[in-house]
Parts: structure tokens; C-alpha cells; sequence
């Protein structure tokens, strides 16, 4: 155990992030230190009334993190607790990871209050969905369907399901088991159906480069197998195209024999999709396992696929 000390953490201010936040807190405080939490409101927070692909063309990367990471820079924070895939896979070399926990279910769930299943739906229903990636592959599933654009935090969503606003919504499993919101979650689509995004379900937990002391009181929150998975996950995403509306899906697991990892690049139609998945035996490397996902993808013709979804 490192020695105690006070450490002060950024989070945003929604539900779900100081759930996060306060989840490290406690494990952190279990381990003698003092732990203060501070609300900063992103980019991101502030456009939450604007359409997700505007946000994105406008601030399209780091929306939710770069007022935590400036805040972090200065010495006002010490660690920030991130939802891993709201994080720039190029990471400034000022910053660090310094530590992935476990992570928590990484499928996409179907919420709804009328329908027990996304095979359920009648045609025309009305799905609210602010992710591209999700709208891409559901359509290749189900193009009779009416897709629409769906912001706001968990509880805001669940508000609107609820007023009738749309027939089902589709939500990171994650976030609902957090919240304990999982009244209306009927289906976890497998990642074949609906592959999540990259580090769905995980957090970062990160430090200034040259903070070793904090690095070393979160060490023991660092899980090797989530690490591995997430890192080439997010390395598959690099090669494609990091971003926010980018209807790029990657999922890596553990298998007996290593790691199995997933890649699914969809038209934002739906009517195109691409799929790969890799077996990797232990002791590789997930960067190099990330990339060799993104170049299969590549050779089926995800760099077609992707440049429909540019603006």
C-alpha cells in the first residue's frame, strides 16, 4: 500500500459520471487516502441540446474531456474517472491511463416499457438513439424502423421513454446497472448483433505522466485482462478513424486460448456492413492485435463505409 494523501478527482456532473467518480472514491478512501470530488462541466455537458453529429463536426474529439484534462494540467485535480470510450484514443503526452478497473457488461441493452425485444418492434417504430454506430448496425438488422436522434443523460432518456416520446431506446448496459435503472432493459444484443464501441463499459482512470505518486496509489485498480482488451480495441479505432459519430464498433474478450476481438464498420444506412473477427493466442501484443482487426476491416472495404458517414 502506497502512503496515504489527499487525492482530488475530476468528474463531470451528470448521475452516471459521479457514480463513477464516487465508485473510485470509495475504493480509494478503503485504502487510507482522503479523496475530494471535483464537478467540472465539459464541452460536451454544455451542447447537450444540439444534435450529436453537429457537436461532433464541432468539437470532434475529447468533447467530454478536455475541460477535465485542462483542469488536470493546471494542478486543480489530481486523476480524472472517465468513461473509457468518451476518451481520445491519442492521449497528450502530458496525461496518462494509470489505471483500468474491471470492466462492467459492455453491450448495448433494448429498453422499453411496451416491447420485450428489438424483434418485437413493429415496423415504424420510433428508436431513440443518439450514436451513429448503434442507428448503422440496427438498420442492417431492422431499415423499417424509425431511428431518431436521442441526447441527454440516462435519466433524461428514460423520461422521454416513458412520456411516449419513442417505442424503445437503446442504452449502454453499463450505465444501467450503475444507476440500478434496469426496470426496462429486455435485451443485451450480443456483439455480432451490435458491436459496442470501443472501451464501452470500462473506465480510465487518468493522471499527469509525471504524477508517480498518484500513479502509484491507483495501481491497485489496474485490471490486466480489461487493459489488454480495451487498449487493442482502442488501437483497431485509431486505424479507423477515432471520433465521436463514427459508426465503428470493436469488442475484445478473453478466450480459452487468449483473446477473441470483434469489428463491425457499417453505412450509416445500414444497407452495407463489414465484419471481422480474430482469434489471438496469449503473450500477444493488443496493439498489434487492434491494428490487424482494423486492416482485415479494411481490406472488406470499411474505408468506403466510413467516408459515407463524413459530413
Amino acid at each position: 500500500m502506497t502512503n496515504p494523501c489527499l487525492l482530488k478527482i475530476g468528474s463531470r456532473g451528470s448521475q452516471l459520471a459521479l457514480w463513477q467518480a464516487n465508485h473510485i472514491a470509495d475504493q480509494l478512501r478503503a485504502q487510507g487516502h482522503e479523496v475530494a470530488i471535483e464537478i467540472i462541466r465539459t464541452t460536451g455537458d454544455a451542447m447537450q441540446h444540439l444534435p450529436f453529429a453537429q457537436v461532433g463536426a464541432t468539437v470532434p474529439k475529447g468533447m467530454f474531456t478536455k475541460e477535465i484534462e485542462e483542469a488536470l494540467y493546471s494542478e486543480k485535480i489530481d486523476l480524472a474517472v472517465h468513461s473509457l470510450k468518451d476518451l481520445p484514443t491519442a492521449l497528450d503526452e502530458s496525461f496518462a491511463i494509470a489505471a483500468i478497473p474491471p470492466r462492467a457488461d459492455p453491450s448495448d441493452a433494448f429498453v422499453s416499457i411496451d416491447y420485450d425485444s428489438f424483434a418485437a418492434l413493429s415496423p415504424g417504430a420510433r428508436i431513440g438513439t443518439s450514436s451513429l454506430r448503434r442507428q448503422a448496425q440496427l438498420r442492417a438488422q431492422r431499415g423499417d424502423l424509425d431511428y431518431i436522434e436521442f441526447r441527454g443523460n440516462v435519466d433524461t432518456r428514460l423520461r422521454k421513454l416513458s412520456e411516449g416520446e419513442v417505442a424503445a431506446i437503446i442504452l449502454a448496459s453499463a450505465g444501467l446497472e450503475r444507476l440500478g435503472r434496469t426496470e426496462y432493459l429486455r435485451e443485451r444484443f450480443p456483439s455480432l448483433i451490435l458491436c459496442p464501441a470501443a472501451g464501452q463499459g470500462a473506465l480510465a482512470i487518468e493522471t499527469r505522466a509525471t504524477d508517480i505518486a498518484t500513479i502509484q496509489a491507483l495501481a491497485f485498480l489496474d485490471d490486466q485482462p480489461t487493459r489488454f482488451a480495451v487498449t487493442a480495441e482502442r488501437a483497431a479505432l485509431a486505424d479507423l478513424g477515432d471520433g465521436c459519430q463514427v459508426p465503428i464498433g470493436t469488442y475484445c474478450q478473453p478466450s480459452s486460448e487468449g483473446f477473441t476481438i470483434t469489428g463491425a464498420v457499417a453505412s450509416p444506412d445500414g444497407h452495407q456492413i463489414v465484419r471481422t473477427v480474430l482469434d489471438h493466442q496469449h503473450g500477444a501484443d493488443p496493439i498489434a492485435l487492434g491494428r490487424k482487426l482494423a486492416g482485415r476491416l479494411l481490406e472488406q472495404g470499411a474505408g468506403r463505409l466510413l467516408k459515407m458517414a463524413i459530413p
